[in-house]
């Protein structure tokens, strides 16, 4: 295989947590398991998948307590990124959510493919919003300059863009913003996910609607509790985050929080419910696809990468309004269908890993064979 004989790299932001970018990049790993990975920050020791790769990370993980408050360096990142060598590479694939990666420098005829899961929201759309959620963790002084050093960043992110041969995202919705900030075009691929580690039960789902992820404001697991307050209905919500204290002040009885789980537990789980309520707006959508390879269905917010992983009245049920009563309204609808559960799995088999794979190999094929 053409793809066999050169060199290549892989480009990550940084590897101190598994996500879903992470997951992508193992996925590229093991499609190309003796290409060394360069990052900002790697903590091993939370990443134990990656322990036999080639990482190699930049100048700021020499930094005392660096690699536990990576996110404060942010605005150094991009200087770290552009002090990696690549010049004995052929093929270079940054894999970008934050979108320094996509900021390494190559030789010219070096091709460089960016898989990106989002143009960056608090350089762009979100800025504003990122701004007044942080408000009160900022002083006077940083209240003046974070905003130009927003700017900053967000004429090196435009500039970064430019570097990149050809994109990749991870949904059509992230080829839109891909498109409005970038003004470049790109293909979709949509992220790996291991569908076969999920199966759905032979016994009937149990009297309770489930919310996972991480408890932060543009989650909306608010809608979701509110919602269960006012149908009465027994609500598991799954995850940690910021906004903990706050969501379960508003949760009445029939709500539970059981923090984080094991991937045991949290796949249990996924059999078990009645419902995945995904009320947010997501680039892709992870929790989406594992709970529909679970064979149960999704009642989803109509937008972002929803739109694109569940199929209306086969997989899940939409609501258009991010409101308590377009909610509830999508929850009693969902309860009195009856669902099929191989049509419901064979939706998330879409976003199976291998299809991941073969399509990530066939653009890398045909880029290289133009070259």
């Amino acid at each position: 295989m053409h793809s066999q004989k050169i060199r290549v790299a892989l480009i990550h932001d940084w590897l101190t947590d598994f996500g879903g970018a992470e997951r992508v990049l193992l996925a590229l790993h093991e499609i190309f398991p003796d290409a060394p990975i360069f990052t900002s920050f790697f903590r091993p020791e939370n990443l134990p998948m990656f322990a036999e790769a080639d990482v190699r990370t930049s100048y700021l993980q020499k930094i005392p307590f660096a690699k536990k408050h990576h996110r404060l360096f942010f605005p150094f990142m991009p200087a770290a990124v552009e002090s990696f060598d690549l010049s004995e590479f052929d093929l270079v694939i940054s894999d970008s959510s934050s979108g320094c990666a996509k900021g390494v420098i190559t030789k010219p005829e070096t091709l460089h493919i960016c898989y990106c899961h989002n143009p960056n929201r608090a350089l762009w759309d979100g800025s504003h919003e990122y701004l007044r959620l942080h408000e009160n963790n900022f002083n006077w002084l940083a209240r003046k300059m974070i905003p130009r050093q927003l700017m900053k960043m967000r004429i090196w992110d435009r500039v970064a863009a430019d570097r990149v041969d050809y994109f990749l995202a991870n949904s059509e919705f992230v080829s839109k913003r891909i498109q409005k900030y970038y003004q470049r075009d790109s293909v979709v691929i949509y992220p790996p996910v291991e569908t076969k580690s999920f199966s759905p039960s032979e016994e009937k789902a149990k009297n309770y609607f489930l919310a996972v992820g991480r408890l932060i404001p543009y989650k909306r697991f608010d809608l979701a509790i509110q919602a269960a307050n006012v149908l009465g209905v027994k609500l598991r919500v799954v995850g940690v985050g910021p906004e903990e204290k706050k969501l379960r002040a508003m949760a009445g009885p029939t709500v539970q929080f059981f923090g984080k789980v094991s991937e045991e537990i949290l796949r249990r789980m996924y059999r078990e419910c009645r419902a995945l309520i995904f009320p947010q707006v997501e680039d892709f959508g992870l929790t989406a696809v594992e709970v529909q390879a679970s064979g149960r269905p999704v009642v989803a917010f109509r937008g972002g990468g929803a739109c694109e992983t569940v199929r209306p009245n086969h997989s899940g049920i939409f609501f258009a309004e991010q409101t308590v009563s377009s909610l509830a309204d999508a929850l009693q609808r969902a309860s009195a269908k009856r669902w099929v559960k191989k049509s419901i799995v064979k939706n998330a088999e879409r976003f199976d890993v291998v299809n991941f794979k073969k399509n990530i190999l066939q653009f890398v094929e045909e880029k290289l064979s133009e070259n």
